[in-house]
C-alpha cells in the first residue's frame, strides 16, 4: 500500500490541525494505522494507532486528550485531529500501515519497526 500524507502547517500554540493519510493499492481495510513524529536530532516517536476496524486505538500520554485518531477505510484514509498543540508538537508527521493479528496489536502498536509502509511525511511546526 502507499500512503500519502498531508496537512501540515505551521500553526501557533493552542490551534488544532488535522493531518491525512491516504492509502492506495492494497485494501487499506486490511491494515492496522498508526501516526509517529520525528523532530531533527531526536528519535521517533509514536504518536497514535488504530485497528483495521477502528473499533480501537491507542494514544502516547503526551498527546492523550489532545489528539484523535480515526479513519474511513471508505475512503481509504486514516486521519490525526490535534487541538491545543503545543511547540512540543512540533515534528514531521509521519502515518505507517501495518498488518497485525489483534493479539499481536496490542503488543507491537507502537513499535515503529512493526510497520511495513511508510508515509513521505508533512510537517508541523507550533510556533510559541
Amino acid at each position: 500500500v502507499q500512503l500519502q500524507a498531508s496537512g501540515g502547517g505551521l500553526v501557533q500554540t493552542g490551534d488544532s490541525l488535522r493531518l491525512s493519510c491516504k492509502g492506495s493499492g492494497r485494501s487499506f481495510s486490511n491494515y492496522d494505522m498508526a501516526w509517529f513524529r520525528q523532530d531533527p536530532g531526536k528519535e521517533r516517536e509514536f504518536v497514535a494507532a488504530i485497528v483495521k476496524t477502528g473499533s480501537a486505538t491507542y494514544y502516547t500520554d503526551s498527546v492523550k486528550g489532545r489528539f484523535t485518531i480515526s479513519r474511513e477505510n471508505a475512503k481509504s484514509t486514516v486521519y490525526l485531529q490535534m487541538s491545543n498543540l503545543k511547540p512540543e508538537d512540533t515534528a514531521v508527521y509521519y502515518c505507517a500501515a501495518g498488518a497485525f493479528i489483534r493479539s499481536v496489536w496490542w503488543e507491537s502498536r507502537a513499535d515503529g519497526s512493526k510497520y511495513n509502509y511508510w508515509g513521505q511525511g508533512t510537517q508541523v511546526t507550533v510556533s510559541s
